[in-house]
């Protein structure tokens, strides 16, 4: 339950929106992954206060893996400018602060298993006691180490895990200590990259960002085209589902993105095909699209 409201949260959709607190993306849903290449420790700081005040206000788990160039009193001190309770929620246990060397190399070893293990024991703990769901967030101290490669299969593999799971994921890299070469893996193993210099935001996209948007702008406009026929108006979770669909997705991939059945995937297919007349799948993206 949420303390104040009552209400069940663990009910809440995977696809639910949730405040990001980064600035530049507003919104965001369960499941994603976000990079942040960030240029000075206050940067660093600035990002994660911002990024967990909105989760600590939407009823959610916090975690921060905190490692270098910063420690846990420097994180704590920033966490308090943002959120003047900060200590309150830390000893009640809504947030936790480790460190990250601990989690993810504990006794020196990595072991992929083992920390996607231990972040879905977390988010089960968190939904038990009443969370919304689990916001997490560690900085990349194993750049230039013997480990990269391992962390970069990790960073693949988590954003794999994370469909349909009611968690958020902030993952940030130092510009100074990160090579050109590092910046394009970290980039493809994200959802979103975003570069954070002085305060100011620029998003990095990889030509499988550029690609994605040119499938919004496209089923945006094709959506309009519909409207504008005098078609019955698709309900938001509609639009989701055709969103998928014009991708490519299968409807067993498509529940696991979303987070629901895949008999309710079918069943929303087929108010999509009532709605717009169309006799097939294939049909209906040739209407959606325009072809």
């Amino acid at each position: 339950m949420h303390p104040e409201s009552g209400i069940d949260m663990n009910d809440e959709p995977a696809y639910a929106p949730r405040k990001s607190g980064i600035r530049v993306m507003g919104e965001i849903s369960w499941g994603t992954h976000i990079c942040v290449f960030y240029e000075a420790e206050q940067d660093l700081l600035a990002t994660n206060s911002s990024y967990f005040a909105a989760g600590l206000e939407d009823n959610e788990f916090c975690i921060w893996a905190v490692s270098d160039p910063i420690d846990a009193e420097m994180a704590k001190d920033a966490l308090r400018q943002s959120i003047p309770d900060i200590d309150t929620r830390l000893v009640a246990g809504q947030m936790e602060m480790i460190p990250a060397a601990d989690w993810y190399l504990p006794g020196g070893e990595f072991d992929m298993q083992h920390i996607t293990g231990g972040w879905n024991e977390k988010l089960r703990s968190a939904l038990e006691k009443g969370f919304a769901g689990m916001r997490v967030s560690g900085n990349a101290f194993w750049i230039g180490t013997s480990h990269w490669k391992e962390f970069c299969q990790y960073e693949h593999e988590l954003d794999r895990s994370l469909a349909g799971q009611k968690m958020v994921v902030l993952c940030t890299y130092s510009l100074s200590k990160s090579r050109a070469v590092d910046l394009l893996d970290v980039a493809r193993a994200h959802q979103f990259t975003i570069t954070r210099r002085k305060g100011e935001w620029e998003f990095l996209e990889t030509p499988e960002l550029q690609a994605a948007k040119q499938e919004v702008r496209k089923l945006k406009g094709a959506l309009d085209v519909l409207s504008d026929a005098g078609h019955a108006a698709f309900t938001a979770r509609e639009r989701v589902v055709l969103a998928q669909i014009v991708r490519g997705y299968s409807s067993k991939e498509i529940a696991r993105t979303l987070g629901i059945a895949p008999r309710t995937v079918e069943f929303h297919r087929a108010n999509l095909l009532k709605k717009t007349n169309a006799r097939s799948t294939v049909h209906l993206l040739r209407i959606v699209l325009g072809e």
